[in-house]
């Protein structure tokens, strides 16, 4: 590998890993429009395996916006990634398949007199996680003219708590 395919091998890497923090960024701050963008025109997203939808991107977002509404407070941590570029004999290609494990603590909204954050006692940003989950996505990418975007996404949650 030359050192020119190695720099170009480097970039593709932190561009993807970006492209996975944009979208772990997007659904925890409600970016509907962000998400999106992360997208390939025909990109999909499958949610079957955590309860929830498959299908076009577009339509999962505004799913996500409504069911996302109960937990307005949420953090996705995406680790563990392993990416794997398509390899055109030396040559990274224009696919990558990356896998990354999530831990996804969420807060329930809550109504008080003290405020809809405020946890039992009266402290806002108080409150602990209602709902934790754990798993693993699996993403394939895209390399398009504006950079990667993501042509599927899949959840395969393997665990979660409630209280």
């Amino acid at each position: 590998m030359t050192q020119r395919v190695a720099l170009a091998t480097v970039l593709d890497r932190l561009a993807i890993d970006a492209v996975i923090t944009g979208y772990a960024v997007a659904v925890d701050d409600g970016a509907w429009s962000d998400y999106g963008a992360l997208f390939t025109p025909d990109g999909r997203a499958d949610y079957r395996g955590a309860g929830g939808m498959e299908g076009p991107a577009d339509e999962v977002a505004r799913w996500l916006e409504e069911t996302m509404r109960l937990f307005p407070v949420r953090q996705h941590l995406i680790v563990n990634r392993r990416i794997d570029l398509e390899d055109l004999g030396g040559y990274t290609g224009d696919r990558a398949e990356v896998r990354a494990d999530y831990l996804n603590p969420m807060c329930l909204a809550r109504r008080t007199a003290s405020g809809p954050d405020a946890d039992t006692s009266g402290k806002a940003g108080a409150a602990t996680p209602d709902f934790v989950t754990g798993g693993r996505y699996t993403f394939a990418l895209h390399r398009a003219e504006a950079g990667w975007l993501i042509r599927t996404v899949t959840v395969h949650e393997k665990w979660r708590r409630t209280p």
